[in-house]
């Protein structure tokens, strides 16, 4: 029976017609599917259903979503977190990642790229936010010890000037939504949040500026509200400025005191795929 796909022009591109005929025919797309975005119940034959394309440096995955939800597309992820996709959707255990422990106010990833020479982890942080008397789904971002500039051999922390260099702004005000950069993403995958996309410099290409070891899950509360928006405030201090805290009020208040003192940036980024 032919499906409600939508099949964008990228998709179309990567799949080829054929493989894109025979979706639209029903032959290779599931009737019932788990929606992509928001994980509930989904019907290619009784409501329109996006085609969301997940491509590695190896490996391709092609999932299903609610039109309302995500638009079809295509998503480059990087190759081990579209393997922890595919592991999180079979069930096997990812090879050697550790077990990560989220804290009260949404998950922390403690282990991650820094965005610059000196080694460090990034520690990220999901929960809502009120801003413009409205609970929007945030990241926030604080690194576990000072970032140098690559090259610098000074002991200067400059994790946001680097910060700001690539798009990010100053808050003064928590209570003001912060301003949608350009080239940068969310990736949230399988209901699951998977990394923090940059613009490469190649057209429409991103690369990983933060990606969880394994999928992160996040509450249904943050997933509503991202799936509302389809953007997600990412916000950043320097290490030592807002620590791991236990209730998104507390963490609020630590927003609060580090844009008084002037150690938070901020971007408003849009959901990617997902």
């Amino acid at each position: 029976m032919p499906r409600m796909l939508d099949v964008s022009d990228d998709v179309r591109a990567e799949i080829g017609d054929e493989e894109a005929d025979r979706l639209l025919a029903g032959d290779n797309a599931p009737g019932a599917y788990d929606c992509t975005s928001c994980r509930t119940p989904g019907d290619s034959e009784q409501e329109r259903t996006s085609t969301v394309l997940f491509i590695g440096e190896e490996t391709a995955v092609l999932a299903f979503a609610h039109a309302t939800c995500i638009p079809s597309q295509v998503v480059s992820v990087a190759e081990e977190q579209l393997k922890g996709a595919v592991r999180s959707i079979t069930g096997e255990p990812a090879d050697g990642a550790p077990a990560t422990v989220p804290a009260p106010a949404g998950p922390a990833a403690p282990d991650a790229a820094p965005p610059a020479a000196r080694q460090a982890t990034l520690g990220v942080t999901c929960g809502l936010v009120l801003v413009e008397d409205d609970l929007r789904p945030a990241l926030v971002v604080e690194p576990n010890s000072p970032i140098a500039r690559p090259g610098s051999i000074g002991l200067d922390d400059d994790f946001l000037p680097l910060l700001q260099e690539q798009g990010f702004r100053p808050v003064a005000d928590v209570s003001v939504l912060p301003v949608r950069g350009d080239g940068w993403s969310v990736l949230l995958a399988m209901g699951q949040l998977h990394a923090v996309l940059q613009g490469s410099g190649e057209a429409g290409s991103q690369n990983a500026w933060w990606k969880a070891h394994q999928p992160l899950p996040v509450s249904d509360g943050w997933r509503a509200a991202v799936n509302k928006t389809q953007t997600v405030l990412v916000y950043a201090a320097p290490h030592g400025s807002i620590g791991q805290q236990p209730r998104e009020d507390l963490m609020r208040d630590a927003l609060e005191k580090a844009a008084a003192q002037g150690r938070l940036v901020a971007m408003a980024m849009p959901l990617a795929g997902t």
